[in-house]
């Protein structure tokens, strides 16, 4: 494999980090999410949050899986989307858990040929990531409608 063609983690790793071992027992998952959200506010994003009154008890791998996946969602908003307003929504579901983030940005054509050729290994990444946790993801999104993702892992 030539040089340019490696993938170096220092270059394509998002523009929106976190320590890789985000602790979730301190911060729970939403906690953890919310610290990726900071260089959205410091955008001027107004970011709102719909979670449980009550706490579900997330494996930790599931945790992990949705950490990373809000990392790479965000990070796209933060770098494509110029949106104004950002919601996220973390919400047990019949048997698991659903992840959804929904931005009002500029949005793009998902199923479009000439996109699909653009699309970074981050989006593919974290699609297969969800699919081999017998997970489903969801990619909703049109030119001036915003993007929404939503993903749910099952929790048995």
């Amino acid at each position: 494999m030539s040089q340019t063609a490696t993938l170096d983690k220092r270059t394509a790793g998002a523009v929106i980090t976190e320590d890789l071992t985000a602790d979730f027992h301190a911060l729970g998952l939403a906690g953890c999410i919310d610290k990726l959200t900071v260089p959205l506010r410091h955008q001027g994003v107004c970011v709102r949050w719909e979670t449980p009154h009550h706490g579900v008890e997330i494996p930790a791998t599931c945790a992990n899986l949705l950490y990373h996946a809000a990392q790479e969602t965000l990070t796209n908003a933060f770098r494509h989307s110029h949106a104004t307003e950002l919601t996220v929504r973390l919400a047990a579901v019949d048997h698991g858990v659903r992840l959804t983030i929904t931005d009002n940005g500029v949005g793009f054509n998902y199923n479009s040929q000439s996109t699909s050729r653009k699309r970074g290994y981050g989006v593919c990444l974290m699609t297969m990531a969800v699919h081999e946790a017998a997970g489903t993801i969801s990619i909703d999104s049109a030119p001036d409608k915003g993007t929404q993702v939503a993903i749910t892992i099952p929790l048995d």
